[in-house]
């Protein structure tokens, strides 16, 4: 591994229909431990299928990915291993809703890590206190609100002890009162070091948080910097006609 690369995106294409679609066009980039960085663009830019690569949700058509040194997509790695390293959180939860939240939390470190149940139920109850939900430990996800479940997935996928955490529109589905509460959480991370890569819309987080913006469209990247060179001194025309529309 290069440097403090956590993670090394080289070329990396994703098409459809025989190359029509290129939902990644050649993308090149290097994440660092510690960093925050947020990704933005249009809808249908590419950014999703860029986090969803991290972790090989999505099967690259080309070029690697190397996490922490190894390549991932070299079909002789065993991803699963991989991805216990890499928190996900979607957009819509995917909690078991026949589990308590506290089972919900504990199934992954208890099966997967091999966790006695009693340390895996004490450390997910110091991240529900964290999140301030430790007393719902006890409830069905259908007795949460969106804003508890979405606190509960960040929280579930922390017991895993990941070294990076991948948010794929997070806030996307919440009502829009929820939305702060999350982005707290998310915010408390990141000032704690945790490495994130974050798809969102939430320009102001992007803002205050990210210690890298980039922006994407048609599957390439377009601009990358700070958030003061993203938002305050935009370069390329496409980059300024969005965040015209969305600021």
């Amino acid at each position: 591994m290069s440097g403090n690369h956590l993670i090394e995106i080289d070329n990396l294409q994703k098409y459809y229909k025989g190359g029509e679609i290129k939902a990644l066009d050649g993308i090149t980039n290097n994440i660092s431990k510690g960093e925050v960085v947020v990704v933005i663009g249009p809808s249908g830019s590419g950014k999703s299928t860029l986090l969803r690569s991290l972790n090989l949700l999505e099967i690259p058509t080309g070029g690697s990915i190397r996490f922490d040194g190894v390549d991932i997509t070299d079909r002789h790695t065993n991803i699963d291993l991989h991805r216990r390293r890499m928190g996900m959180v979607f957009q819509h939860f995917n909690l078991f809703p026949n589990m308590t939240v506290l089972r919900n939390m504990t199934l992954g470190p208890t099966q997967l890590l091999k966790q006695p149940v009693e340390e895996a139920e004490q450390y997910a109850m110091e991240l529900l206190q964290t999140v301030n939900l430790a007393d719902r430990a006890a409830a069905y996800p259908d007795q949460l609100s969106g804003g508890q479940k979405q606190r509960v997935a960040i929280v579930r996928a922390l017991c895993m002890h990941p070294e990076v955490m991948l948010f794929d529109e997070p806030t996307s589905a919440l009502d829009p009162e929820m939305v702060g509460e999350v982005l707290d959480v998310m915010k408390g991370l990141a000032e704690h070091g945790m490495t994130m890569v974050v798809v969102t819309h939430e320009m102001g987080f992007a803002r205050e948080v990210a210690s890298r913006v980039i922006f994407m469209d048609a599957g390439k990247i377009i601009e990358e910097g700070t958030p003061s060179d993203i938002f305050d001194h935009p370069k390329s025309d496409r980059l300024q006609s969005f965040l015209a529309k969305v600021l």
